[in-house]
């Protein structure tokens, strides 16, 4: 009976989060789209609001060289190669791992 009791209230409470969860997706998912006014009173000039801030672009410190301009060049450059390239290379590692010397010394 005790496990029936618990078995209901955690239920319960599981409904009461999902609920909850799909409450607060849908309230975000407005007040996102909710344009913020930008207060400019006397003590805080300043100061901007969330989506104002954002409309004026700052680049991120990342994509900035060390005199401060902005990168034009690509940050990660891929180099493709062939399928049994990457074979050899994932085999050669594999041989090399630590564990696959144990496994040859129990098989011998």
């Amino acid at each position: 009976m005790l496990h029936l009791l618990y078995i209901l209230a955690f239920t319960v409470l599981a409904f009461i989060a999902v609920g909850n969860l799909i409450r607060n997706l849908i309230m975000f998912s407005f007040d996102r789209e909710r344009p913020y006014p930008v207060r400019s009173s006397a003590g805080n000039q300043g100061s901007f609001g969330y989506y104002a801030a954002k409309k004026q672009s700052i680049p991120h410190p990342e994509l900035l060289d060390s005199a401060g301009n902005l990168i034009k060049e690509p940050l990660l450059v891929m180099r493709s190669i062939n399928v049994e390239d990457a074979r050899q290379k994932l085999d050669a590692l594999y041989e090399s791992s630590p564990g696959q010397k144990i496994e040859r010394s129990e098989e011998a």
